[in-house]
């Protein structure tokens, strides 16, 4: 019994190892540009703030900080953006503070 007991539970840690997780990406074509948020966190602290990499026509940008409150974001550099009037900005706050 104990080695029917091992057996299966190599079999469910094989298999739950060599199974991928499933990467779903939130997508938008807005103004003929597809949009995917590839990543997406909101901070614990300021609610309206959100930790997102987005993905442009196939163009990962790296992780940036997007302020929904001031309208801007905020690249790892330290420059602050200021959202464009159909951007990534505007879909990650209008859909996310819903």
């Amino acid at each position: 019994m104990l080695k029917i007991i091992m057996i299966f539970g190599l079999i469910v840690i094989n298999w739950t190892i060599m199974t991928s997780s499933a990467k779903a990406e939130f997508c938008r074509q807005i103004n003929g540009q597809q949009i995917c948020i590839t990543k997406i966190k909101r901070s614990a602290k300021n609610y309206w703030e959100y930790r997102a990499a987005v993905k442009i026509d196939q163009e990962t940008r790296p992780i940036e900080i997007y302020n929904c409150r001031q309208g801007h974001r905020i690249t790892q550099e330290g420059e602050i953006i200021p959202f464009k009037s159909d951007g990534v900005g505007k879909l990650i706050c209008r859909v996310l503070n819903k």
